[in-house]
């Protein structure tokens, strides 16, 4: 059962403690949550959603798949943002991979669940996910699909508790998802509904850029590119699950598009455009 999570500005003594200690050497989330709340024995998973609701969007730091948080490696600093993101490397870019579970498909419908992973320098980064009480009520049929119950989200933060949160985690980073248009339309009514900014910036869909890089698939549905690249997802159509997945989705993709000679975000819209894959 989900907790609401804790928000945090960048600038409060929380944040600064525990990035005094990480920049003293690297550390694992359970001595970061012992010594920055002041934790003695608290349980792992409390332990690692304190940690991450702190630091998790924070572009300072970055977290291994063991959970070793450390200094993130410095970054060119930027000029005019458009011309700059026009040439800038793919593999340079910052995504934030995200996967909602919903209601349903209206515009009335609701999330009940978001997950958020980090990808850069082709690597997955941080992770954050939560169950989130939509407000009403939850379908059977979507019970069904995702396992997730009106029970489950009873104790579960309501949006508006956890919109800084996901706002700094996609804040500055392409945001990407399989059907992004699905995912991107959720989050943003979400954000607006709460009166929370929405994050600007660049958006990418996993589907369209499989097409691009795969076309001689038939099908490039999550459950067949999972199938085609050999994949594992723990939890799907889970939100955190499925993110995950889509996070290993992207960085293949990405490297399929080095390999074909697309390494520019420019050169990655334009292919994503129509023009065949190593024109110019």
């Amino acid at each position: 059962m989900s907790r609401p999570g804790l928000e945090f500005d960048a600038e409060t003594p929380l944040v600064g403690r525990a990035l005094e200690l990480i920049r003293e050497a690297p550390r694992p989330t359970a001595e970061l949550a012992r010594r920055v709340f002041d934790l003695k024995q608290a349980p792992a998973g409390l332990a690692a959603r304190l940690v991450y609701d702190l630091l998790g969007g924070d572009r300072r730091v970055a977290v291994s798949d063991d959970g070793i948080w450390s200094v993130a490696p410095a970054r060119p600093l930027s000029h005019e943002a458009d011309e700059e993101k026009s040439s800038a490397l793919l593999s340079e870019l910052e995504f934030a991979v995200v996967d909602v579970e919903t209601t349903g498909s209206t515009r009335e419908d609701r999330v009940m669940e978001i997950a958020c992973v980090h990808v850069a320098d082709g690597r997955i980064g941080a992770k954050y996910s939560t169950l989130v009480d939509p407000g009403c009520g939850i379908p059977s049929y979507i019970s069904r699909m995702t396992g997730i119950d009106e029970t489950m989200v009873q104790a579960a933060p309501r949006f508006g508790e956890i919109s800084t949160v996901v706002r700094r985690a996609l804040s500055g980073r392409v945001f990407v998802a399989h059907n992004v248009r699905f995912d991107w339309r959720f989050v943003a009514s979400e954000m607006e509904r709460t009166r929370s900014e929405v994050p600007g910036g660049d958006r990418l869909c996993t589907v369209k850029f499989a097409k691009r890089m795969l076309p001689g698939l038939r099908r490039w549905g999550l459950d067949a590119l999972i199938e085609y690249y050999d994949l594992e997802c723990r939890a799907r159509h889970r939100a955190w699950g499925d993110a995950l997945v889509t996070s290993e989705l992207l960085l293949l993709l990405l490297e399929a598009a080095d390999r074909r000679g697309v390494q520019t975000w420019d050169q990655l819209q334009r292919v994503l455009g129509g023009q065949p894959v190593g024109a110019d």
